[in-house]
């Protein structure tokens, strides 16, 4: 069925009316005319007084339409309530790593890669073996410890020796400065044994691994390049045999710690006046579809994009069972304010006309509606804020409010 405000016999009717007072030879010439339709007057007439829908108003008083039975049928009505909106922004960005807690790995001596454990992707914990180097450094500093330990030991010895001489005084035994000698060797090179196993501490190594390497006097030349965080890592470069110095990119690993992740939204200049550092923030993303992230925000841009005009906004989103991934859309909403309670309408009952204005259909007996401007301010969960325009328990159309503003358009009426 097709809304109009003109139909075709209602058109016919409006001929035959005309062509009444203007004389009797036309009246048979539309006679003819609903012939040729296949109307008869009578049936014209009918037409005319079947019509759901009123004359035009005059141009200065607002549309009214009336509906037969079956038209209201395809709508709904109901008084005007009061709804709670929400004071807050809305916006859209995109998950990525905190970089405040994004690191890259390097080796802190030169050297070619041995082996490399962990895969981009993996979660690790702090302290986890990440690749080992073939250091030269190390094999250095190993070198100085065992031969550092040697001396400690030679020097013990003979200050033992000197010890028990000493006490022996009178048949062969030692001076005093000889005795003093020896206890100033033994000192040397004990501190010249705990520099050595200091050295070695820097590469990793355990005391339980200092004190094996002393015993056996043997050279471990695997550095052990562990992971100074917790998190996942985003990035590998480390391949066997590849050579590596400190601080020469590319890293051979890059990790982030994903307790936290950033939200990267940019909000339109005009948004942004109610925006403030530590303001809360909710999140969600279309991978968790109903699931909500806390977070707060942490940087407000120092400039306006001079082509978008739009403002960086930064907020730092806790994620503790890990599921965010950079890049993923997100949208977020900011509480700038307490709730709202005020007059409110479906959103399917508010029409936007051509102009820009906002309508809706008003009624008082469930027949004839009459269309009215109104003004709108938020929206949520369904319901447009009514500013000016309506009271609460004024009936309303609230489904069905784009065919009524249908039936004033001209195409369709045809």
């Amino acid at each position: 069925m097709r809304f109009g405000r003109i139909t075709t016999a209602r058109m016919l009717v409006g001929a035959a009316a005309a062509t009444v007072v203007a004389g009797g030879t036309f009246v048979a010439w539309n006679g003819g005319l609903f012939a040729r339709a296949g109307i008869t007057p009578d049936a014209a007439h009918a037409a005319e007084a079947a019509s759901p829908v009123t004359p035009n108003p005059a141009p200065d008083a607002a549309p009214v339409l009336e509906l037969n039975e079956k038209q209201l049928g395809l709508i709904k009505i109901a008084p005007v309530g009061e709804h709670t909106f929400p004071v807050q922004q809305e916006a859209v960005g995109s998950i990525d790593f905190d970089e405040d807690l994004s690191v890259q790995v390097f080796t802190q001596y030169q050297g070619k890669i041995i082996a490399a454990f962990a895969q981009i992707g993996d979660e690790v914990a702090k302290g986890t073996p990440l690749f080992t180097i073939d250091s030269p450094d190390l094999v250095q500093a190993e070198s100085t410890l065992i031969a550092a330990a040697a001396t400690y030991d030679q020097n013990n010895r003979a200050l033992i020796r000197a010890q028990k001489l000493y006490a022996t005084q009178g048949t062969g035994g030692i001076a005093q400065k000889d005795l003093e000698a020896a206890v100033q060797g033994k000192l040397s090179a004990e501190g010249a044994l705990k520099a050595a196993r200091d050295a070695v501490r820097v590469f990793g190594k355990t005391e339980a691994e200092i004190d094996s390497i002393v015993a056996q006097r043997r050279i471990d030349p695997a550095l052990v390049v562990k992971s100074p965080i917790a998190g996942r890592i985003t990035a590998r470069n480390a391949q066997p045999g590849l050579f590596v110095q400190p601080g020469n990119a590319p890293a051979p690993y890059s990790m982030a710690d994903i307790s936290t992740m950033w939200m990267l939204a940019n909000v339109p200049e005009i948004d942004t006046s109610s925006l403030k550092l530590g303001q809360a923030v909710k999140v969600s993303v279309m991978a968790y579809p109903g699931q909500v992230c806390d977070g707060k925000i942490t940087t407000l841009g120092a400039t306006v994009d001079p082509n978008l005009h739009t403002l960086l906004v930064r907020s730092e989103i806790q994620d503790p069972r890990h599921e965010l991934r950079p890049g993923m859309f997100a949208h977020f909403v900011i509480v700038t304010g307490g709730p709202v309670t005020a007059t409110a309408v479906p959103v399917d009952g508010v029409v936007r006309e051509g102009d820009g204005t906002m309508t809706v259909w008003v009624t008082t007996d469930h027949h004839h509606f009459a269309q009215r401007q109104v003004k709108i301010g938020l929206t949520h969960e369904g319901f447009d804020q009514i500013l000016d325009g309506l009271k609460p328990g004024e009936l309303v159309v609230t489904e069905g409010a784009v065919f009524l503003d249908n039936m004033l358009t001209p195409e369709s009426a045809s």
